[in-house]
C-alpha cells in the first residue's frame, strides 16, 4: 500500500509538472505579447521572435519542443530566446513542488496563483522594466476574494498584507524620490493581499536579500553602476515564492514577534 501511494504521488507530481509547464508557456506568451502591445487572447497566434513565422502545435509543446529543436526555430534556424524555456521549466518545477508539498488544497491553489502572477510580472519587468498595474492588482483581488469565503479575520489579514506591501515599497519610493517604480509597490500589494501580512513581510525581506545577493557582486565587478536601473520585480517574486515554501518555518522561528500561526491557507 505504501509503495502504491508513493508511485501515485510521483505520477501526480509529474502531471502537475506538465500542467505547470503549460501554464508557464501561456504566461510567458502573455507577458511577451503584453510588452509588444499585442493581444494574448482570441485568435492571436504565436510566432517566431526572429522570422515571425506562425508556429504550429509541434513547435509549442512546453519543454519538449525547445529540447527537440535544440533551441532553434525550425523555420529560420535562429536561436529561440531561452526565456521561453526558462519560464516553462520554472513554472513546471514549482507547480510540481507545490503539489508535493500541499497536495490538492487551498494552500496549493493560492501558492500557485502567487507564483504564476509573480512570474508574469517578473517577465515583463525583465523584458522592458515595467510591471503592469492590472496584472499586479489582479492577484490581490483574486486573493482577497478567496479570503472572503474563509471569514472576516482571514480577509482582514489579506487587507493588512496589501497595505504592508504597498506601504513599505511606497515609502521607499518617496524617500528615494523615485528610485523605484510604483509597479513594484502594486506588485507587493497584490502579493500581500493573497498571502497576508506575515508572509508579505517575509516576502519583502527575502526579496531584498535576493536582490542584494545578485546586485552587490555585479556592482563590485562593475557590470552595473549605482545609478543603473535594476528590475526589482524578479527579486520580489523570488522572495515571495521562497516564503511560500519556508513561511511556516519562518513564522515559527520568529513566532515570539508575530505569533505562531502563519495564517490562511497555510495553517
Amino acid at each position: 500500500m505504501g509503495n502504491a501511494l508513493f508511485y501515485n504521488n510521483i505520477i501526480s507530481a509529474i502531471l502537475a509538472f506538465v500542467g505547470g509547464a503549460c501554464a508557464g508557456s501561456f504566461i510567458n506568451a502573455a507577458a511577451m505579447r503584453t510588452v509588444a502591445g499585442r493581444k494574448w487572447w482570441g485568435k492571436e497566434r504565436s510566432v517566431c521572435d526572429s522570422c515571425c513565422h506562425v508556429l504550429s502545435a509541434a513547435d509549442l509543446a512546453p519543454i519538449l519542443s525547445f529540447l527537440i529543436l535544440r533551441g532553434k526555430c525550425r523555420y529560420c534556424g535562429k536561436p529561440i530566446k531561452p526565456g521561453h524555456f526558462g519560464a516553462e521549466l520554472i513554472s513546471g518545477t514549482l507547480t510540481a513542488a507545490m503539489f508535493w508539498r500541499w497536495g490538492v488544497s487551498s494552500a496549493m491553489l493560492v501558492s500557485a496563483l502567487v507564483m504564476w502572477f509573480s512570474l508574469f510580472n517578473a517577465l515583463t519587468d525583465l523584458e522592458n522594466g515595467y510591471i503592469y498595474d492590472a496584472s499586479a492588482l489582479s492577484l490581490g483581488a483574486i486573493g482577497l476574494l478567496l479570503r472572503v469565503f474563509a471569514g472576516w479575520g482571514v480577509l482582514f489579514d489579506g487587507i493588512l498584507g496589501a497595505a504592508l506591501g504597498f506601504g513599505f515599497i511606497g515609502a521607499i519610493i518617496l524617500i528615494s524620490r523615485g528610485g523605484m517604480g510604483w509597479g513594484d509597490a502594486l506588485l507587493m500589494a497584490g502579493i500581500g493581499g493573497a498571502v497576508g501580512w506575515k508572509y508579505c513581510a517575509f516576502s519583502l525581506y527575502m526579496g531584498f536579500i535576493a536582490g542584494g545577493l545578485v546586485v552587490v557582486p555585479m556592482l563590485l565587478k562593475r557590470k552595473v553602476k549605482r545609478k543603473d536601473a535594476v528590475p526589482l520585480g524578479p527579486f520580489l517574486a523570488a522572495g515571495s515564492v521562497f516564503t511560500l515554501f519556508a513561511g511556516n518555518m519562518l513564522v515559527t522561528r520568529f513566532g515570539g514577534l508575530i505569533g505562531y500561526n502563519p495564517g490562511w491557507p497555510w495553517w
